[in-house]
This record gives C-alpha cells, structure tokens and sequence, in this order.
C-alpha cells in the first residue's frame, strides 16, 4: 500500500471510530457522559440531528475521498455525495444552533458557529462547482469541506489530550473549539495548493538528469 493509501486508511478508521461514537451517543443513552447527556436534555432536536448529521458525513466522506473506489463506483459516488451534502447541511444546521449556547462563553461561541457556516459553505460550493461541470474546483471544495467533516476527530483528540496536560475545561475548551478546525483547513489548504503547484510543473522536470543531457 502507497502512503496515499495508508493516510486514507488511517484517516478513515478515525473518522469511522468518532461515527460509531455518535451512532452510540444516538441510541445507547446509558453510555451517554454527563455532558452530552445534558446536551440532548437541554435540546434534544438539534443535538440528535447534529450527532446523526455529523456521523453520515464522517462515512460518506471519507470514501467520497478515495480516488480507486470514485473512479470504480461512480454512480455511488453521486449519490454518497448527495447523502454528504444532506448530511453536511442538517448537521451544520444543527451545530450553529448548539453553537450559540455551547460551553466555554463568547469565544467558543464564536468559534463553533464559524465551524458549521464554513462547513455548510464549503460543502454548498462544492456541490455548486459540480453542478456546473468544474471538476477540479469541486474536488477541492470537497477536500476543504472534509477537512472541517474532522474537526469531529480532532475535537475528540484535543479533549482527553488537554485533560491529561492539566488544563481546566473552562481553559481548554473555548481554545479548542477553534483548535479542532483551524488547522485542518490551513492543511487542506496546503495539500490543495501543493497539488496544484506540482501539476503545473513541466513534463520534462520528470525526467532523470541523465536523460537531459550534461547541462
């Protein structure tokens, strides 16, 4: 397997890993931590509909990502994607509306609620791009939308690293609710960019020295 491969592999087990947590949030109530189950006390609607949101994207992202099975499957391809985009919507949604009442005060307010308008934007464009024909534009809108998809993932990884690090969640929490994405999307920016750049690249910078010549 290529390195392509393995960082798909290891981010789609992630990505499965937090889904299956939200299914279990969804529909084991008892397994429910103290937070969340205030969370779907408090408001229900928005917190089932976020949590069921969130887990759909995660899946029907992360093999919407995988170039072997889009070129193989194409007809589910558009319909995964349209099942994402579904997802993305009712979930961002959601998420803004949880968003305005979250812990942490006006600074985890403000970086959850832009969260969910980039991840609903984004996802909107890409959809947008398609519709027109655009392919590489909607494949990068795509890889963007994905990469706020796992803010899901790293949320769940800052939390536990920051209470074995000692921080309070009234310190820890309003850092991570712009920590979770920020720099997720400054990667998918970077990959974007990259990609770009190195396809730009003349055919002949391919070729070995030796076959150029001695100059």
């Amino acid at each position: 397997m290529t390195k392509k491969g393995f960082a798909w592999l290891g981010m789609t087990v992630l990505a499965l890993a937090v889904a299956g947590y939200a299914i279990t949030m969804l529909f084991a109530p008892e397994f429910r931590p103290s937070f969340v189950r205030d969370l779907f006390e408090e408001r229900p609607v928005a917190a089932f509909v976020h949590f069921m949101g969130g887990a759909i994207a995660l899946v029907a992202g992360a093999f919407q990502l995988n170039t072997r099975l889009r070129t193989r499957f194409i007809g589910v391809h558009r319909w995964l994607g349209r099942l994402y985009v579904l997802a993305v919507v009712i979930g961002g949604v959601a998420a803004f509306a949880l968003a305005l009442q979250s812990f942490g005060g006006p600074i985890a307010h403000l970086g959850f609620g832009l969260l969910a308008l980039c991840w609903m934007g984004s996802t909107l464009n890409a959809y947008r791009h398609i519709r027109q024909g655009s392919l590489s534009t909607h494949r990068n809108w795509m890889i963007r939308s994905y990469a706020l998809t796992l803010a899901a993932v790293t949320l769940r990884l800052y939390l536990p690293s920051s209470q074995l690090a000692g921080f309070s969640m009234a310190v820890a929490y309003p850092a991570i609710a712009w920590l979770c994405w920020v720099p997720n999307l400054l990667i998918a920016e970077w990959f974007i960019r990259s990609r770009h750049s190195f396809a730009m690249l003349p055919s002949h910078s391919f070729k070995p020295k030796l076959l150029r010549g001695s100059a």
